[in-house]
This record gives structure tokens, sequence and C-alpha cells, in this order.
């Protein structure tokens, strides 16, 4: 009984570090995108607070969470209220899933919580927009929710031909199966698929078409302010976060505790960061024609030639 306590409370342990962690990760990676984005326009970015302007996150931090909340009289409450604060809980969740090699918690299925926690995301944008009670909003969560749902299509497919390649479900397996060689070799236009539609899963540009149109303000999140506003953002910049690591884990050599590994995390994340400061704004019916016309063929013929492969490998061995 001592020793089930004890692993219980080594896990809480575990996630509150991770937790932590992830925030202050989250709020680097806004400064590095405001730095990098000054220097790609050719101007210093935040340089004031603290050395290197080192302290910017954490005084945003403390002015978004300190100011007024604004309260809308049309707006349904509770749901208007909670959905910013569910969106950060589960762009939380999903981290659970990285194979962590100590204590906390192991997933052999970690890929399918990964699809389920994203699938969840969907429902707080569109309630986020819906029940602000705007035009505007409503908009903006109409466009984003359509845009994920099309590139979720996509990404799982994309998904299906790695997991039919190492045929299991869990995070670690991927860095035994590329010991010899990274899958990005393998499938090169496949993990190219794979990250533009990353970058529409996250609302990043050249995708960002729900705060993109000047009819549509700021999308969803036009009527939040402070708190509801800085969840989520947190919870978009946590799941960019995210992506660029299960990036790395599926197609970059998989999940080791090394400098490295650090490295690759810190070059996609750069990566998104790039793509925004470099890239016009596509046009929303070429978004959807993109993936539905483009990425989903792509990806079924991808995902039957490998298992096309799998066959031949299993019956070449079973002759052996």
């Amino acid at each position: 009984m001592v020793v089930m306590m004890m692993d219980i409370m080594n896990i809480l342990i575990g996630v509150l570090i991770l937790v932590i962690g992830v925030l202050i990760g989250v709020a680097f990676l806004t400064l590095l995108e405001r730095k990098v984005l000054g220097y790609i326009q050719i101007r210093k970015g935040p340089n004031k607070m603290g050395f290197l302007g080192l302290l910017q996150p954490f005084s945003d931090a403390i002015k978004l969470f300190s100011k007024e909340q604004v309260y809308l009289n049309y707006s349904n409450y509770f749901s208007y209220y909670f959905s910013p604060i569910i969106s950060f809980i589960l762009s939380l969740m999903i981290w659970m899933v990285i194979p962590y090699i100590f204590n906390l918690i192991m997933f052999n299925l970690g890929l399918l919580f990964f699809l389920c926690c994203t699938s969840m995301g969907v429902y707080t944008m569109l309630i986020a927009g819906w029940s602000s009670n705007s035009n505007y909003s409503l908009l903006g969560g109409l466009r984003a929710v359509a845009q994920t749902i099309s590139y979720e299509v996509s990404l799982s497919l994309i998904l299906m031909s790695s997991i039919i390649l190492i045929m299991d479900f869990n995070l670690l397996k991927f860095s035994e199966y590329q010991f010899l060689i990274w899958f990005l070799f393998l499938m090169f236009p496949l993990s190219l698929c794979f990250f533009s539609s990353l970058l529409a899963e996250t609302n990043r540009t050249p995708f960002d078409f729900a705060e993109g149109e000047s009819e549509l303000v700021s999308g969803f999140n036009i009527e939040y302010s402070s708190g509801g506003f800085a969840l989520i953002f947190l919870a978009e910049y946590s799941s960019i976060l995210f992506m660029s690591l299960l990036f790395i884990i599926i197609y970059m050599g998989g999940y080791n505790l090394n400098l490295v590994f650090y490295l690759k995390l810190v070059f996609m994340s750069f990566f998104f960061i790039w793509v925004r400061g470099t890239l016009p704004r596509y046009r929303y019916d070429k978004l959807m024609y993109l993936c539905w016309k483009s990425y989903l063929p792509i990806s079924l013929n991808y995902l039957l030639f490998f298992m096309g492969l799998k066959l031949v490998f299993n019956y070449k061995m079973n002759l052996v």
C-alpha cells in the first residue's frame, strides 16, 4: 500500500513538473517568435524587460491575468467562461503521451489518446465562437472548426502509414525503429504533408483563416480579454510545442534524452515561426482543396503502399 502511494505521489510530482516545464517552454516560445519575427522584419524584438528582453513573457502574463475580465450581457455565460479553461486543460493533457522512460504514465495507445484530445479541442473552439453571441466570433469559430476537422482526416491517415510500419501505437517504439535511419528519409513527401497539416491543425500562418480576414477581426476569441484570452493563447502555443515534438518522434529519430533531441525540438519550433514570417496567407477555398484534393489522395496512396510493403515483408519472413 505504501509503495503504491509513493508511486502515485511520484506520478503527481512528475505531472506538476511537466506542467510547469510546458508553461515555461510556452513563455519562451512566444519570446522566440517575437524576436525571430522582429529580425525577419529588420527590427529588434522585445529587448527592454530584463537582459535581452528575457522577462518579457512574464510581464505579459502578469499584465494579461491582472486585467479586468469582461462579462458579456448576451453571452451564454458558463460555456463562454469555461471553454478557454477546458481548451487549456486539453492542450496540457496531450503532453502525458510523451514516452517518458522514468515514472509518470506510459501509454501503449499514445497516438490514439493524442487523436482523441485534438478532436476534443475542436469543441472548445466551436463553443468559444458560439457562446460569445457575436457574429464575428461565430464566423471565425466556424472557419477554424471546418479547417481543423478537414486536416484531422489527413493527419490521422498520415499517422496510419507510420503506425503500419512499426505496428504499434506506443511513441517509444519510434526511437527503436529509427535507430539506423530516420523515417524522414523513408517518407519525405509524407513528412512535408504532415508538417503542413500540423500548421493547419494549430491555426498557424499561412492557414490562420480564423483571424485572417478583415470581417472576422480576431476570429473566435474576439470577445475574450485578460485571463480567457491568455488561456486560449497558452493552449495554442502549447499545442505548437507538442506538434513539434510529435514530428521529431515520428520522423526525426524518436524520443531520447540528449542535447541533440532538444536542439531538434527548438529547430522545429523555429520552423513554425519561420513559416509565419515568410509565407503569405492562403485563400480559404484553396486550403480546403489542398486537403481534400491533394493530401487525402497522397496519404491514402502511401497508406496502401506501406500496407503492401508490410504484407510482402511478412510473407518473406514466413518463407525464411
